[in-house]
């Protein structure tokens, strides 16, 4: 039987988050290069007191397979902070293990142990892990679709603020 570990990832840990942010997205049929985020990009952001991000990884049999990168969000009529989960991978070789579900499981805990009133993430229209989330009790949140203000759009708009 395989045995599966879900820990924080430690300063240590800075090189492989790097690697598996690459794999997801060629996973999301993207060419590796298209990821900005370094090994210093993880040590100044995703540790310490001013951390905007935490990852959780998931070993199975000692070795790295997949992570969870997680960051607070807030719901104005909860008047609580939530989670909102940005990226949720495991590598292609580990899949049916269990990883995603103690992945989220961890992910879950740590809402209730914070008192978050829910956990959110968005997933990709054609991705099959749609119907994992659904078995575990994820819910499509239909009456909402994501939108987004970025590159140009988002200078475009800057630009007319007058402060």
């Amino acid at each position: 039987m395989s045995r599966i570990h879900i820990r924080p990832a430690t300063h240590g840990d800075a090189a492989i988050i790097v690697q598996l942010v690459r794999d997801l997205a060629v996973y999301e049929h993207h060419p590796p290069s298209v990821v900005k985020l370094t090994e210093a990009d993880v040590l100044r952001d995703g540790f310490g007191a001013g951390a905007r991000f935490q990852v959780l990884l998931a070993e199975l049999d000692d070795q790295i397979e997949g992570f969870a990168l997680i960051y607070p969000n807030y719901s104005t009529w909860e008047a609580r902070a939530g989670i909102h989960v940005e990226d949720l991978f495991v590598r292609e070789a580990a899949r049916s293990h269990g990883l995603g579900r103690r992945l989220l499981a961890a992910v879950a805990a740590l809402a209730v142990e914070r008192g978050a009133p829910r956990v959110d993430l968005h997933v990709l229209h054609w991705n099959p892990a749609r119907a994992f989330y659904q078995r575990i009790g994820l819910t499509h949140q239909e009456a909402w679709l994501p939108y987004r203000l970025a590159g140009a759009a988002l200078a475009k708009l800057a630009a007319e603020h007058d402060g």
